[in-house]
């Protein structure tokens, strides 16, 4: 029996740059964009020190223009998509150049429109429903204009916060209450 290949990977981080959007010569949308993920790892003194590293997304279609017409630089995204590998002769005798960039299948916008992250690096998807509303309630500390990383994540999608009302106990602890 033959293994099978597999070619897919996950990331989640910043643009380092505004999106750019072209067309193929068939009409095929295609959106460039680079992602900087950080790695997290002790240095030689055993401090913990991040390691940016950068990957180039390519997207096709109707998703690419989405990500060109909502995202910009520092916007954080979540990709999944599989590796590339390709290789071309460069320009005016340079030799062989090559690059691996990701390809996605799906890209999730992640953190609010004007403000880039969230303060859980939560939010909701890039094409929700008015920009900057943020959630409301809940001990969202983010919206009261103290920012310190903890509460509900701001996003660009509204929290549905009616599961998180008073719960009641029950009366005098009979187990003929128990719902099951």
């Amino acid at each position: 029996m033959a293994a099978s290949n597999v070619n897919v990977v996950v990331i989640t981080g910043n643009l380092t740059k505004d999106p750019e959007l072209r067309s193929t010569g068939g009409g095929t949308s295609v959106c460039e964009m680079r992602v900087a993920v950080n790695s997290r790892r002790k240095d030689q003194s055993g401090q913990w020190v991040d390691k940016p590293n950068f990957f180039d997304v390519v997207v096709f279609g109707a998703q690419g223009e989405n990500c060109a017409n909502y995202l910009s630089r520092g916007r954080p995204v979540a990709v999944e998509g599989r590796l590339d590998w390709r290789e071309w002769e460069a320009k005016e005798g340079g030799g062989k150049r090559q690059a691996v960039q990701i390809i996605a299948n799906s890209v999730q916008f992640l953190g609010s429109r004007d403000g880039g992250g969230a303060p859980n690096g939560g939010g909701g998807g890039g094409q929700g429903q008015g920009q900057g509303q943020g959630n409301q309630g809940y001990g969202n500390q983010a919206n009261q204009g103290n920012n310190q990383g903890y509460g509900a994540p701001a996003g660009d999608v509204p929290a549905d916060e009616s599961d998180f009302g008073p719960v009641s106990t029950g009366g005098g602890g009979q187990e003929d209450d128990i719902p099951f």
